[in-house]
């Protein structure tokens, strides 16, 4: 039975995510749920903020979990779910379910549901032209059920839950003198309705007789053998029939694979499975679930209808600043209010950008648009994004279309935008306590033009005495941050909200030069404050760009 996949569809902000980015994720997922019922899921792409969490906490709403990777991993794959069997199943059992089920490999599983082994056609072959020990019975530990069920016996007399445990298996076919010499203690002895031959092998201690052919036992015969500890099968077959078949009662737990099996989790990526699936000749692979429990069978076969990651986008539209492995997912929607950069989708899709202050004021929009009521703990998070985005209606990017959205938001969310704003950049700007690496990534993005990559990272403080108090770890860290990212340039703003006025910190071959020429500073300048700016997106990067561009 191949396995259902409910594909989710994961509602995802940048790598790096800030409030706008988390927040506007949460809000798009509940509404696209609302309008199709279908399965969208909000993500983060990264280590969210003092800010975000102070938001999420405030309006009571559970973290996003974390996605890092949207290559094709093993659950986006149509898996068999091959039930797991015993190991004291009978090789006739075995191959009544593979031939049933049409499978080639069988798993074994234990009482708790781990894998402890694998069998094959061809190991259930082998292990009938292969074997020539007349003590494999015993050797494999057969339960006397497995003896009786393949034979579609009944046990006259004995334990039937007992195991074989010594001895050989043979047919008594000779008369009882000659039977003297070759039948040892603890032997299986199929025979037929001879008295003398039966009372033989319970005399020389056989362990077990096998009557074929559906035939009577004496009252004696049964006597006897139950006062030597002797087993009694009756079986409708002949002899020749019952000597071939009682091989098939032997457990699969003796033949079947178990060390060094090739086994995949569920999160593995394709593309790490691929090779070693090309690599051992295997028909079948057993897949494990998250808690290394056996879950299902796949094959090259399998990889063929590999499912890719369904996304939407929020918050960002390039590849740089977005989670790894997007080139292999499928980019169902783009919601953005940044430049048009350079990811590529493999077709059409719905791209909604508009020139905001904020990706939530957008969403709000939709809200509307479908005539979605907003829960209070939803209108608080767009409510928070667009705040942060818009340093309090301060940055150049606020329109008032989101103003407009962010007072009525605050009314269903029950704040009042000032005060509660006041709180939300406090507790994101506690910088002291934070490591530089901590303030770098709170909120870094990368920017291409043509083969220059420029990383701007910006951190914003209510006041200029903490901005000061970290500047002099944060140059020193630029330089890391420079080789870690394999990108030409750094720049790191320090931007005071209420002074509106941002310190660029930069680092790599040129950045300096560039940022002078950019804002049209001396040669001679510093410190490079820029007056009256305050966003990334409209002031810094367009300007740094332009730059590059005249270059």
């Amino acid at each position: 039975m191949k396995e259902k996949i409910n594909t989710p569809i994961n509602v995802i902000g940048h790598t790096n995510p800030d409030t706008d980015s988390l927040c506007s994720a949460i809000a798009y997922a509940y509404l696209k749920r609302k309008v199709t019922g279908e399965n969208y899921v909000p993500k983060r792409a990264g280590q969210i903020n003092a800010e975000s969490k102070f938001v999420l906490e405030y309006f009571k709403v559970g973290i996003p979990d974390y996605l890092g990777d949207v290559r094709t991993q093993v659950m986006d794959i149509d898996v068999n779910r091959v039930p797991g069997v015993a190991g004291h199943i009978s090789l006739k059992n075995a191959w009544k379910i593979m031939k049933e089920d049409m499978l080639q490999t069988l798993p074994i599983v234990d009482d708790e549901g781990y894998l402890t082994g694998l069998i094959t056609v061809e190991d259930i072959a082998k292990s009938y032209m292969d074997v020539y020990d007349s003590c494999v019975i015993a050797n494999s530990w057969t339960p006397f059920r497995n003896i009786v069920e393949t034979l579609n016996g009944e046990m006259l007399n004995g334990d039937i839950d007992e195991r074989v445990s010594s001895g050989k298996c043979l047919i008594a076919a000779a008369n009882p003198d000659l039977m003297e010499s070759y039948i040892e203690k603890d032997d299986i002895v199929i025979l037929g309705n001879r008295y003398e031959s039966q009372l033989c092998a319970i005399e020389m201690g056989a362990r077990c007789i096998i009557v074929c052919d559906g035939a009577k036992v004496s009252f004696t015969i049964s006597k006897l053998a139950e006062e030597n500890g002797c087993f009694i099968i009756r079986t409708p077959y002949d002899t020749f029939t019952a000597s071939r078949m009682i091989h098939q009662s032997i457990p699969i737990g003796f033949f079947m694979k178990q060390k060094h099996l090739v086994t995949f989790g569920r999160g593995e990526f394709l593309d790490d499975i691929r090779e070693t699936m090309t690599k051992k000749r295997y028909r079948d692979f057993p897949i494990l679930d998250w808690n290394g429990k056996y879950f299902g069978m796949i094959s090259r076969r399998s990889l063929l209808g590999a499912r890719k990651k369904k996304l939407i986008l929020v918050d960002h539209n390039e590849p740089t600043q977005a989670v790894d492995g997007i080139e292999e997912a499928q980019i169902m929607e783009i919601i953005d209010h940044h430049r048009i950069g350079s990811i590529e989708t493999m077709g059409p899709v719905f791209f909604r950008n508009q020139p905001l202050g904020c990706t939530a004021t957008i969403i709000f929009q939709m809200f509307q648009e479908y005539n979605v009521k907003i829960p209070q703990k939803i209108a608080g998070l767009l409510c928070s994004a667009i705040l942060s985005d818009t340093l309090i209606f301060r940055s150049p990017t606020c329109t008032q279309v989101d103003k407009d959205a962010a007072e009525k938001l605050s009314e269903i969310a029950g704040i009042v935008p000032e005060e509660y704003a006041a709180k939300m950049f406090q507790a994101g700007s506690n910088l002291s306590v934070k490591s530089p690496e901590e303030i770098f990534y709170q909120d870094f993005k990368k920017f291409e033009l043509g083969d220059i990559t420029l990383g701007v990272g910006q951190i914003n403080s209510m006041t200029s005495k903490e901005l000061e108090a970290i500047k002099d770890k944060m140059n020193p860290y630029l330089q890391k941050a420079l080789s870690e990212h394999e990108v030409e340039m750094i720049y790191f703003m320090l931007t005071d909200i209420m002074e509106e006025s941002t310190e660029l910190l930069c680092a790599g071959n040129g950045a300096r030069e560039l940022a002078l020429q950019a804002f049209s500073l001396p040669q001679d300048t510093e410190q490079i404050v820029l007056k009256h700016t305050v966003s990334r997106k409209k002031q810094v990067i367009p300007a740094l760009l332009i730059a590059l561009q005249e270059e």
